[in-house]
């Protein structure tokens, strides 16, 4: 998609220009914020908004119900903000490392590892699978070293689910960035807490979305007003994300409720927030039985037309 002159600039949202503000609040409206994931860099807000939205009608026109008629919506795009910080900050994925020499960044190679072991065995890929793609490597196998790193992200690709090599590596340098880095996660939580406001919402986030949509509601000092928290397709319930934003709690008294939804097939999402993995109270709903229609099992267009999901989010909206 090509990037107009209406581009918006990192830290702003996009509202929808049916009524001003002062018109929507005076008729209470509950605004819709939504919160991407990663690898939207020079995409067109505008138009990533409104996938979404029309994604979120069809979801809607399932249940034969439809999008209150007047929405104020906000879509707080951080796409290429993230991108220019991943540049900055020089973390190299595993391929980068076998492909330019680049040098390894030990932090970011166990955090890989953990991630990807835990994915590993969630989706069922065996040793031997890993094996056949380490080959005869004669280094001794371990979190630091790229190339095991690297072999046990490949099996997942060929034999864990539709997420591609260079998506996985993708999403782990991203959630590392904004969870180890506190430049970056500043900047980040600038531009989403930007379209939040003491108003009431629901507040939608995806893949890496929900990871920063979770730390800006737990962390805003604002008394908001969040109706629901819904998360697709949401990373955090792995361990090793998890245990980088503790300590981990329900964002109280700002939410007032968590739905998570996920495809069991879904990569990125195959730990549910469940007592299990992500110990909070209240207990968040989980939903697992989304079939997520894209082809990685994970794209936010196979989310939002769930009816199950559409549910909770046009529930939470009616004024």
């Amino acid at each position: 998609m090509n990037r107009r002159s209406f581009l918006i600039t990192a830290g702003a949202s996009i509202a929808m220009p049916m009524l001003s503000t002062a018109r929507l609040a005076a008729q209470n409206s509950v605004r819709l914020v939504l919160v991407h994931g990663r690898s939207q860099q020079g995409r067109n807000p505008a138009e990533l908004q409104t996938v979404w939205l029309e994604t979120l009608r069809r979801g809607a026109a399932k249940l034969n119900r439809v999008l209150p008629e007047r929405l104020d919506v906000a879509f707080p795009f951080y796409g290429d903000r993230l991108d220019q910080l991943a540049s900055a900050n020089e973390v190299p994925l595993t391929t980068d490392i076998q492909s330019k020499g680049a040098p390894a960044n030990n932090d970011f190679l166990t955090f890989q590892a953990d991630v990807a072991e835990a994915i590993r065995i969630r989706a069922g890929v065996t040793d031997a699978q890993v094996n056949a793609e380490y080959g005869n490597n004669p280094t001794q196998k371990g979190p630091q070293n790229w190339a095991w790193v690297q072999a046990i992200i490949r099996a997942i690709d060929k034999h864990g689910g539709g997420l591609s090599e260079l998506g996985i590596e993708s999403l782990m340098r991203d959630v590392y960035l904004y969870t180890s880095q506190p430049g970056v996660k500043t900047e980040i939580d600038r531009i989403v807490s930007a379209s939040l406001n003491e108003s009431p919402c629901v507040v939608v986030g995806h893949s890496l979305g929900s990871v920063v949509a979770y730390d800006v509601l737990r962390t805003d000092p604002r008394p908001l007003k969040v109706r629901a928290y819904v998360t697709v397709g949401s990373p955090l319930a792995i361990r090793a994300i998890r245990d980088r934003l503790r300590p981990i709690g329900f964002p109280k008294p700002a939410v007032a409720s968590w739905y998570n939804a996920y495809d069991p097939k879904d990569v990125v999402a195959l730990y549910p927030l469940d007592a299990q993995n992500f110990p909070v109270s209240p207990a968040v709903e989980n939903f697992g039985r989304v079939l997520n229609g894209t082809d990685n099992r994970h794209g936010i267009i196979g989310y939002l037309d769930d009816p199950d999901v559409a549910k909770h989010i046009l529930d939470a909206l009616q004024v």
